[in-house]
């Protein structure tokens, strides 16, 4: 416990005037991070003329000023009150429930602290080409457009947050949604300063693990660190999921090498690991992965083309892995295959033109039988795996995790001209 943890701020959120779009569910997105294709943007595009997509990812013909349409489109959506903003600073219940899931956190401005006071805490290393085009979004726009999802451990019983977010539940919520995912938001205010002094409380003595955001995440510290001048940028909107109550689910993040061919990828993992082909389908396939011991992937390239790759050689994880770690770190899947598979059998340029992080596995060998390059399909990492390192102070290699579920972007953002 942390005696001067975490320190959640109300503020005043811009959103959405329901009567001035289609619908609330039409102007969310996926966080910017999920929406990988182009395909998939223009989707979003068209549901609404409004959807939050043309701020998250905006596009123009020159690309150096997509940032500054991003915060002209703001500017516009704000002075024609299509967002408005809540008369006061709250802390906003968020709930989300698909089928017999149902998770509920809290939504505010995080006060931001050192990584050395480990209040926060990483688990993953982050790319520094993203967290640059993050930072000049943020800094154009002057706002956080998309909560980071944090976790942290309660006590498991209805006391202090939890408290608070019960009984809003219970109330007439501000918004009700259903995306096309099948997912239904709802969304209250919390306002009252008794209830407020609660959470805070509550909280203080508490720490995070950052379950998604990372690059977010660092961007919020590079404009605090920045823009001293701006004490709003000591802040970052997040939410917080108190994972005793509500659990998150931990998926894998699958890689795409568009220039290395499968047969490439094959030829080079000779006396390196051992290949086995797989009959598929890709649900049999990825069964298989789950079940095999030790390190292993699953290739796919090619029509209906499957490989399990496994046991690696000792001496190249030797030879390739920091030893400098602990043992948990060395035998993740992603330090084997960062380490001595991409950097060292294949050589794969460590950059975006080189290697694609997508979530959804369907999509990654769809776009390896699409492309003729090759996808590397992952296994989810234990939760108490990812917590463990991060409270040693170690990350994991990018993307190694997605938890979920992830929050829907749009519903409540944060700009710096508003208190909090």
């Amino acid at each position: 416990m942390h005696a001067d943890g975490l320190r959640l701020v109300p503020f005043r959120g811009l959103r959405y005037a329901p009567e001035r779009v289609g619908s609330l569910a039409a102007v969310t997105s996926p966080p910017y991070d999920v929406v990988v294709r182009p395909d998939q943007v223009e989707q979003l595009e068209t549901a609404d003329p409004y959807n939050i997509v043309r701020l998250i990812l905006p596009h123009t013909a020159d690309p150096s000023a997509r940032h500054r349409k991003a915060a002209e489109t703001l500017r516009e959506w704000e002075a024609d009150g299509v967002l408005t903003r809540d008369a006061e600073p709250a802390l906003y219940v968020y709930e989300q429930r698909h089928g017999e899931s149902l998770q509920r956190g809290l939504i505010g401005a995080l006060r931001l602290t050192p990584p050395g006071e480990g209040v926060v805490l990483p688990h993953e290393d982050v790319m520094p080409q993203v967290v640059e085009d993050r930072l000049a979004l943020m800094r154009e726009t002057g706002a956080n457009l998309e909560p980071l999802l944090l976790s942290y451990r309660g006590e498991g019983t209805a006391t202090g947050a939890a408290a608070v977010i019960e009984r809003a539940a219970k109330r007439a919520p501000l918004l009700s949604t259903t995306t096309t995912d099948g997912f239904a938001h709802r969304l209250w205010a919390v306002t009252d300063a008794a209830e407020l002094a609660e959470v805070d409380a509550d909280l203080t003595h508490r720490r995070a693990l950052i379950a998604d955001g990372h690059h977010r995440w660092a961007t919020y510290l590079r404009l605090r660190e920045t823009h001293p001048e701006r004490p709003e940028w000591n802040h970052g909107l997040v939410l917080l999921v108190d994972t005793v109550r509500y659990p998150l689910r931990v998926a894998a993040i699958h890689r795409f090498l568009p220039h290395l061919t499968p047969a490439a990828a094959l030829a080079g993992l000779a006396g390196a690991f051992r290949a086995r082909p797989l009959p598929g389908p890709l649900p049999a396939a990825l069964e298989a992965l789950a079940e095999a011991e030790g390190t292993a992937f699953l290739l796919s390239g090619g029509p209906g083309a499957f490989h399990l790759i496994d046991r690696p050689d000792p001496g190249l994880l030797s030879r390739t892995v920091r030893a400098d770690r602990p043992a948990a770190w060395r035998t993740l899947d992603a330090t084997v295959l960062h380490a001595a598979l991409l950097d060292a059998v294949w050589r794969v340029p460590d950059g975006p033109a080189h290697i694609g992080y997508l979530h959804c596995a369907e999509a990654a060998v769809a776009k390896a039988e699409h492309t003729g390059g090759t996808a590397v399909l992952m296994r989810p990492v234990a939760e108490s795996t990812v917590r463990e390192l991060a409270q040693q102070g170690v990350t994991m290699p990018r993307k190694s995790t997605s938890f979920g579920p992830k929050p829907a972007t749009g519903l409540v953002l944060r700009t710096l001209d508003a208190p909090g």
